[in-house]
């Protein structure tokens, strides 16, 4: 098996590359998915959020109020902790049982938005970076995402810079290009992950 920690800034085309990477035979583990998975009605991660939280965060019909709880967790460090707390250890949980499932020989890929901002490049065997120019994020995020011009480069000013990222990559897949062009790339790098996952 092979370790793969998939990454890149916002509007780079990580989740395109995801994509194709699942249609060749990855395994994808999606963090956010499962951190949306994690605290469905009927789960114990939403019952703990509730019971942290009150019954405020929940919409009338059961579900979690995610700009609610974001409204209440943003402004304060110790309620974003115990927030963190309860849906970090669930997604962990979720990730390794997704990971030991795979088999001996598959590639893992580790969909994680913020790899490069928590360090966590050791966690992988390998780490894949999606990369592409800030104008190219921009255009992207105003273009195809309806952002505004200031949210999207405030979005961007969150994340780790394009140096941080390339900093901690192993193989970069240059999105720059229209769609066409990425394929290829993605491919080539599907070819490395498997021959390491196959020694």
């Amino acid at each position: 098996m092979v370790k793969v920690g998939l990454t890149g800034g916002i509007g780079a085309g990580k989740s395109e590359v995801s994509r194709l990477l699942e249609s060749y035979g990855a395994v994808i583990v999606d963090a956010d998915k499962i951190a949306r998975e994690v605290v469905e009605p009927g789960t114990p991660g939403l019952a703990a959020v509730v019971a942290e939280f009150g019954a405020e965060v929940l919409t009338p019909e059961g579900i979690l109020d995610r700009p609610k709880l974001g409204g209440i967790v943003f402004n304060d460090a110790e309620k974003l902790k115990a927030l963190n707390a309860i849906v970090h250890p669930l997604v962990r949980a979720r990730s390794d049982e997704l990971e030991a499932a795979a088999g001996p020989h598959a590639v893992v890929v580790n969909d994680v938005p913020l790899l490069a901002e928590n360090g966590l490049a050791p966690l992988y065997d390998l780490v894949v970076v999606v990369d592409a120019a800030p104008e190219t994020q921009l255009d992207r995020l105003v273009r195809l995402r309806g952002m505004t011009e200031e949210d999207a480069r405030a979005r961007m000013a969150a994340q780790a810079s394009r140096e941080k990222r390339l900093a901690v990559a192993d193989l970069v897949i240059d999105n720059d290009g229209p769609l066409e062009a990425l394929e290829p790339q993605v491919r080539a790098v599907w070819e490395r992950l498997r021959e390491s996952a196959g020694r």
